[in-house]
């Protein structure tokens, strides 16, 4: 009788190891996910990273808003059946995010760039989103509203596995909440980034997050060709650099990107030549109209002007630049070319993730004999 029970607790001890072996490995510690899944080469803002032998990832987000210092937010994509290492502090993610909400339109992009728009299940700001899986399906994808505003009983209802968010001058508002409620988020910093390409290489975190790096990996790899081979035409062949001034005045002031922003530097690889010196910071600077109106009076290409669909209008909001060279020739020209009838303008939605394209429509501009393409996100104003 004694020898039967043995015999069964011993059955029963061997039951529970098999049991453990198959429902899940040892939890790994956090300095095993020293593995570099993948290295971003242009962008600055995030890293991927796992641990031998383990499904998982975690990606880390360094300084994920305006100001940041020393600030990393980390997610743990838990998959196989593991669990978050022991004293993990970050988002943990259960496997593959199957329904997203997506704080920006340019996160839509980047999953629709590797096929996984369909995914998005929550949007802020459903009409001024260009993106045509998002039209199609606009009635099964709710709008949760804008930071400070947002429908919390809305995204309760929509289940999401992920939010993705954004912060401007500090950590968003959402963050309570969203702890609260339980539900994971992951901050994006692309529009940090000042490089093109760094911009368009955060799809290749957006697609860790789903499953699908490699596919991430393979269509961001040929955006980099594309670009420095037409940056190295453009050296290679380029006369004359035209002066170009950027953007129309907010209120009394007009601000000027810094020489290192994105724009600036889009300016410069497509051959053109920045007007504003002064800026060598980290952030766009206010200059008074009058010091505007003399740079856009020297520019010979005025780009960027705010909402404006033609001339007129341009004329109407800066009546006074109205008598500058660039715009006595016709050479005013907005990145609004695709606009929806809400006016959401898709040059900042899905240009974040073809630098290469937006480059091209630059070159059309600055030197029309280099491009034989037509324009895709820039029109010349008549």
């Amino acid at each position: 009788m004694e020898f039967n029970k043995i015999k069964s607790f011993l059955g029963l001890c061997l039951l529970i190891v098999l049991l453990a072996a198959c429902n899940g490995k040892k939890a790994a510690s956090l300095s095993d996910f020293s593995n570099q899944l993948y290295t971003p080469e242009y962008a600055s803002g995030f890293s991927i990273k796992g641990a031998d032998g383990y499904e998982s990832s975690i990606i880390t987000v360094t300084n994920p808003w305006q100001g940041a210092d020393s600030i990393t937010t980390q997610l743990f994509i838990a998959r196989g059946g593991e669990s978050a290492p022991e004293g993990f502090t970050g988002q943990v993610l259960e496997g593959d995010a199957s329904r997203i909400v997506a704080m920006s339109s340019t996160h839509i992009a980047m999953l629709d760039a590797v096929g996984e728009a369909g995914r998005v299940v929550g949007v802020s700001g459903i009409d001024y989103i260009s993106n045509p899986v998002i039209s199609v399906n606009r009635d099964s994808i709710g709008d949760v509203g804008y930071e400070g505003n947002i429908n919390y009983e809305l995204l309760i209802s929509l289940d999401p596995d992920l939010v993705l968010l954004y912060g401007v001058n500090g950590a968003s508002s959402m963050e309570g909440k969203l702890n609260e409620l339980g539900i994971p988020f992951m901050y994006v910093g692309d529009y940090l980034e000042e490089s093109p390409l760094g911009k368009a290489e955060w799809m290749v975190a957006l697609s860790e997050v789903v499953g699908k790096r490699n596919a991430g990996e393979q269509v961001f790899a040929g955006i980099p060709v594309r670009y420095n081979d037409l940056k190295k035409r453009v050296a290679d062949t380029m006369l004359d650099a035209p002066a170009v001034m950027l953007n129309t005045p907010y209120g009394d002031s007009w601000f000027m990107p810094s020489t290192e922003s994105y724009v600036a530097r889009l300016v410069k690889d497509a051959g053109g030549d920045y007007i504003y010196k002064k800026n060598t910071g980290n952030a766009s600077l206010p200059i008074d109209l009058e010091e505007a109106y003399k740079l856009t009076s020297e520019a010979d290409m005025w780009l960027n002007v705010g909402m404006a669909n033609s001339l007129d209008e341009l004329r109407t909001s800066c009546p006074k630049f109205s008598d500058t060279r660039c715009f006595r020739n016709g050479s005013v020209w907005n990145n609004n070319l695709k606009t929806n009838v809400a006016g959401g303008n898709d040059y900042y939605e899905s240009a974040v993730v073809n630098p290469d394209i937006l480059l091209r429509d630059l070159v059309k501009i600055f030197h029309p004999e280099l491009v034989e393409e037509d324009f895709v996100y820039y029109k010349q104003l008549k």
